[in-house]
């Protein structure tokens, strides 16, 4: 298995763990994650969301290519969700699977707003690359593993910007790692569930 597929595989599981019937897929791409939630009976209602209308094309063609029914249960919007919306409240769960580094750092706050402020989804699932373990993907030093990175975190930097957001907006923080560890550097993915508790 891939590291790409262990990290859907690693989301979807988490999803299905918190008891969510309804996610959002923030930054949902071309629909990866969108296929494997329509899969499960357990997700009654599933919305993908990207700024990009090329993207969601692309999600479409991947979802309608699907058999069964399951996939017309995913509702695709072309939305940012660094924007407060009431469409996007209520959910039981966000994923933001490989999204955050894709967002000036400077941004985040905005996103924190939207994500946690506003739609204030039950639980939310990150994910992000592990700066720390770059070099074993041979990654050179100063450099980012995709063009389209705006930055990449050590272990530390993630967990205190993911605990900040959960204090600040009535959350708590449990952290998991995806991929085969190295002893010293950790996994190439870092997670952080965050689940609310006001």
């Amino acid at each position: 298995l891939d590291l790409h597929e262990l990290r859907l595989d690693t989301v979807l599981r988490e999803l299905l763990h918190c008891g969510a019937r309804s996610v959002l897929d923030l930054g949902c791409g071309g629909g990866e994650l969108l296929l494997r939630l329509a899969r499960e009976a357990q997700f009654c209602r599933i919305v993908g969301i990207d700024i990009s209308a090329d993207v969601l094309r692309d999600a479409r063609n991947l979802l309608q290519a699907e058999p069964g029914a399951g996939a017309r249960r995913v509702e695709l919007v072309e939305a940012s969700f660094a924007v407060p919306d009431a469409r996007f409240a209520g959910f039981d769960a966000a994923a933001l699977v490989e999204t955050i580094e894709h967002i000036d750092a400077h941004r985040l706050s905005s996103v924190e707003r939207a994500v946690f402020a506003s739609y204030r989804p039950a639980t939310a699932v990150i994910t992000t690359p592990n700066s720390e373990y770059n070099p074993i993907h041979g990654t050179p030093a100063g450099s980012f593993r995709h063009p389209d990175h705006r930055f990449e975190w050590p272990r530390a930097k993630f967990r205190d910007w993911a605990r900040g957001v959960a204090g600040r907006n009535g959350y708590r923080a449990a952290f998991g790692d995806i991929g085969e560890p190295d002893p010293d550097l950790g996994s190439p993915t870092q997670m952080a569930v965050l689940s609310r508790v006001v």
